[in-house]
């Protein structure tokens, strides 16, 4: 006896959405949000394997063993709400008014996910594999999420040939620009660490803010590039210094600073924190104390070249919107930047304008548009690969 032949299901990209918005998943927490999505996949004919690691609920959901696997990547957690009697609609109770969706997580980027799920949907019939990265650990430290479902993936030798992730890149109207690439970032922590003194006998005493005001020099006299094809220059920022001295008549004992680095591709990681560090020695030289400093690099820059990747999202945008996509490598990080270790990258969703604010909400019409475009790039992409 044979097996029934798939049939199309339909499933209403904003019911979906809602469903997920009403779990309060603020990183690290999971509310249930993924065993949501984790039934709705298995009904889909998905084989679903939950991978947690720390606190962190991930998952990883395929259907098909054939090549190409196309990914859909994305993240149920959500950033706090901040003032919840500020919110027009409560933050988790996915409420519509006038056709817009109010929520935590409806712009960033749990309808995203909703509409990829309905795409899915609509076409039971694929040449090779979809799957799902799904993590709750993007808007974290991003520690436990998708860079180590991407390291356990690759271990198994699992192949991902392509992968889209759901982030809202669009600026002003939806589907007017996706992401090929990220800039990098490396946070620097800086402590200076002198010897506690009176003003008056400065020579019982080491002053470490003049030391950490030279190492802020330093690192802000260099200009890092002139820009990158396809990137804007990379630019250092200092986000805090901090003495904490209450005295007006006390030399403190230390002083610190932090900086980020948002950095194109004409630079590593590993590079600029060797430059860093280099200066905080090379200012302290002679210092009657010692300068400290922990760098950490969340993310190398990356671009996905354009191509025949691209070509198909920016053909499916433009089928479902009618709207030709700027390709942008502006913006923040994402977990793009843990994926592009496994496969070609790009990212596309709703615009982004009301993210991480009080009241974000998206259009419910812009919902269903985007499950059209998923859609339309799902066929697209098995045209052109399979």
């Amino acid at each position: 006896m044979t097996s029934p032949a798939p049939v199309s299901v339909s499933i209403d990209p904003v019911d979906l959405a809602q469903a997920l918005i009403r779990r309060p998943s603020v990183t690290p927490a999971d509310a249930g949000a993924m065993d949501i999505l984790q039934r709705q996949l298995e009904a889909l004919g998905f084989d679903c394997r939950r991978m947690r690691f720390g606190e962190i609920e991930n998952l990883y959901a395929r259907r098909g063993t054939d090549r190409p696997n196309l990914c859909f990547a994305g993240h149920t957690d959500v950033v706090p709400v901040g003032d919840d009697a500020a919110w027009t609609q409560g933050p988790f109770e996915a409420e519509i008014q006038d056709g817009v969706l109010y929520g935590r997580g409806a712009v960033d980027m749990k309808s995203a996910i909703a509409a990829f799920v309905a795409a899915v949907a609509a076409l039971p019939e694929t040449p090779g594999s979809i799957s799902f990265l799904i993590t709750g650990d993007e808007e974290g430290v991003a520690e436990d999420g998708t860079v180590r479902v991407v390291e356990a993936l690759a271990a198994e030798g699992e192949i991902i040939d392509h992968c889209i992730v759901g982030e809202p890149t669009s600026a002003s109207l939806l589907g007017d620009m996706v992401k090929i690439g990220r800039r990098g970032s490396i946070n620097a922590w800086i402590t200076v660490e002198g010897r506690q003194g009176h003003v008056a006998y400065p020579h019982r005493a080491a002053n470490p803010i003049p030391v950490l005001v030279d190492i802020l020099s330093r690192l802000q006299g260099r200009v890092l590039d002139d820009g990158y094809t396809g990137f804007q220059p990379s630019n250092l920022e200092v986000t805090t210094i901090d003495v904490g001295n209450t005295a007006t008549n006390v030399i403190p004992a230390a002083a610190r600073a932090r900086v980020n680095i948002r950095f194109n591709p004409a630079h590593r990681g590993k590079d600029l924190q060797a430059w860093i560090e280099g200066e905080c020695a090379a200012a302290a030289q002679g210092f009657d104390g010692k300068a400290e400093v922990l760098c950490k690099i969340s993310g190398e820059a990356f671009l996905t070249e354009p191509g025949p990747f691209t070509d198909v999202i920016v053909a499916a945008v433009e089928e479902a919107t009618g709207r030709v996509p700027e390709l942008s490598t502006t913006g923040g990080t994402s977990d793009a930047r843990f994926i592009r270790s496994l496969c070609p990258v790009v990212e596309f969703g709703l615009v982004g304008s009301t993210m991480h604010q009080v009241d974000e909400r998206v259009p419910v019409q812009e919902v269903r548009e985007l499950a059209l475009a998923y859609q339309a790039l799902i066929r697209r992409y098995f045209a052109a690969f399979a």
